[in-house]
């Protein structure tokens, strides 16, 4: 089970003190224990030193005071025979089968019997002499020893209560950290539909979460635009699919009267049969777009004559051009592209479409094929009265017209500049509108290399 954020830098503040009062407190705990041995044999050292030098006439050796603890001595045989001790020493100090491997000094701590009182636990020296002797001398060590365990108790006690403290200030610091975000999450839980402009309240503190409110205010920007935008081109394209089933219906209804001529019926199935072919091109347009902003547009790429298919197009408006009075041309170099024929010629078509129909009879429209270091381009632009400043930002939006007056038989359903941007987008290009310096639109394709 993941613990929550709180708890889990609780724990890790715990965990960190915790660590950091274990190593002070075994390092400060060892030190002090080494200076206590190290003080204690050093003391002993030198007594032992003194009986070497000056060893004791009887079987008792008298020792001074000493500033580290009680202390006490012996001279043995090898064999562990008792030479000489200090008073209240109840026989050996060490075993015998120690001495007989006893190279050179040696400290250790052990348990020391007496004749006055219980045994007390020692730190003791062994120092071989040079003829044959032993001389143990040992200080009481268990005053130093209580001290340690004391100390070991204490730095046990405060550790658990360090922790403790710690966990609870992780804990307490984290709740006041995360205290703006639970309130970022309150917040976006009451964003809904109904109140779409609602947005998180940013803290002015320009840190990361101040950063984090400012991102999740921009999503949500830019999922109300998305939204607004699937609004706007539903309510479009029911707006533009009404007339044609209106029409439809209508032609229909007049087809089913009696009284109507063998000719009027034909005139008003062949009206019917142009409202559906209208309905059926517009529903295409329609799954064109959805499909390429849902990132779903089929493409069949392959290696394709862009000046071919450019001058093929532009062929199969040479009728309508020619009837409009208006002179259509193809022009540029020879460019090739890796791309979906079938899609870059709906895109062509599409702006050849829209120039003839802003193109006044005498014009010209002009289609470019081009290349450079960054691939391809297909420019096509009239002689009309080009773009209108305003409908620039808007150009390639689906269902905008550049006159809003303009019908949608002589207009158009808006969509056709919308269909161009998607499939150039789709073979991941872009598409750029302006108006010429002399007047005229121009749109230009420009494709990846």
């Amino acid at each position: 089970m993941t613990l929550p954020i709180r708890a889990r830098l609780a724990v890790v503040c715990a965990i960190l003190v915790g660590s950091l009062v274990v190593g002070l407190g075994s390092l400060v705990y060892l030190r002090l224990e080494a200076d206590l041995r190290a003080a204690a044999d050093d003391s002993l050292a030198s007594r032992a030193q003194q009986l070497a030098d000056e060893p004791p006439s009887g079987p008792t050796i008298d020792l001074g005071p000493s500033d580290v603890g009680d202390v006490f001595a012996q001279v043995l045989m090898r064999d562990g025979k008792v030479i000489a001790n200090t008073e209240g020493l109840a026989g050996s100090v060490v075993p015998t089968s120690d001495l007989g491997s006893l190279a050179g000094p040696r400290s250790y701590e052990g348990t020391v019997a007496t004749t006055t009182d219980e045994p007390v636990l020692a730190r003791i020296l062994e120092t071989p002499t040079g003829d044959g002797h032993v001389i143990v001398t040992g200080v009481a060590f268990d005053d130093q020893r209580e001290v340690l365990d004391r100390l070991r108790y204490l730095f046990g006690l405060a550790g658990l209560g360090a922790v403790v403290l710690a966990g609870a200030v992780g804990w307490l610091v984290a709740r006041a950290a995360l205290r703006p975000v639970e309130r970022m999450r309150a917040e976006s839980e009451a964003v809904s539909g109904s109140e779409p402009g609602r947005r998180l309240a940013v803290p002015a503190t320009r840190d990361e979460l101040a950063a984090l409110g400012g991102s999740l205010n921009r999503m949500l920007d830019r999922l109300e635009a998305a939204v607004e935008r699937e609004r706007r081109f539903v309510a479009d394209a029911g707006h533009e699919l009404r007339t044609p089933l209106a029409n439809l219906k209508a032609e229909l209804d007049l087809a089913l009267r009696r009284a109507r001529s063998p000719s009027a019926l034909v005139d008003a199935l062949r009206s019917a049969s142009e409202e559906t072919d209208r309905l059926t091109r517009l529903a295409e347009e329609l799954l064109l777009i959805a499909s390429a902003e849902g990132g779903r547009l089929p493409m069949r790429r392959e290696d394709v004559d862009l000046t071919r298919l450019v001058r093929g197009t532009v062929d199969s408006f040479s009728s309508r051009s020619s009837a409009l009075g208006i002179t259509l041309v193809a022009t540029g170099e020879r460019v090739s592209a890796h791309v979906d024929g079938t899609r870059i010629r709906q895109a062509v078509g599409n702006l050849i479409d829209n120039a003839l129909r802003h193109t006044p009879a005498g014009g010209t429209v002009t289609v470019r094929t081009s290349s450079d270091a960054g691939g391809a381009s297909i420019a096509v632009s009239d002689s009309g009265e080009g773009f209108p400043a305003a409908f620039l930002p808007d150009a390639f939006e689906a269902f905008a017209r550049a006159d809003a007056s303009r019908s949608r038989s002589a207009g158009g359903a808006g969509l056709g500049l919308a269909i161009v941007r998607a499939i150039v987008e789709a073979h991941g290009g872009r598409v750029e509108a302006r108006t010429g310096d002399h007047g005229g639109a121009i749109v230009v394709l420009r494709l990846p290399a």
